[in-house]
């Protein structure tokens, strides 16, 4: 499975691209967690102090953020999905 980072989380996981081995049937949510504990530093930039993802960040699947999918972060991300991970990002 490939996972796309965007703007400051590139830097975090060492690339645009990171592929993970994870199984079939995972939720978006398990996808988050994975990521935060193979990047410590993502959690600060991703989770609140509850856990939950920031509204200011973006996970899209497959184009879609994950707001405006049927299950939202309980959504299963199958393995040919585009997966998108950004923080809104401000400017001019």
């Amino acid at each position: 499975m490939n996972v796309n980072f965007y703007a400051t989380l590139r830097p975090i996981v060492g690339g645009r691209t990171v592929k993970l081995d994870l199984p079939a049937g995972v939720t978006v949510r398990e996808l988050v967690d994975v990521l935060v504990e193979r990047w410590p530093p993502l959690r600060k930039q991703l989770l609140d102090a509850d856990g939950e993802l920031y509204r200011h960040v973006n996970v899209f699947i497959n184009g879609r953020g994950t707001p405006f999918l049927d299950q939202g972060m309980r959504s299963i991300v199958n393995v040919g999905d585009t997966i998108d991970v950004f923080p809104a990002v401000a400017g001019g």
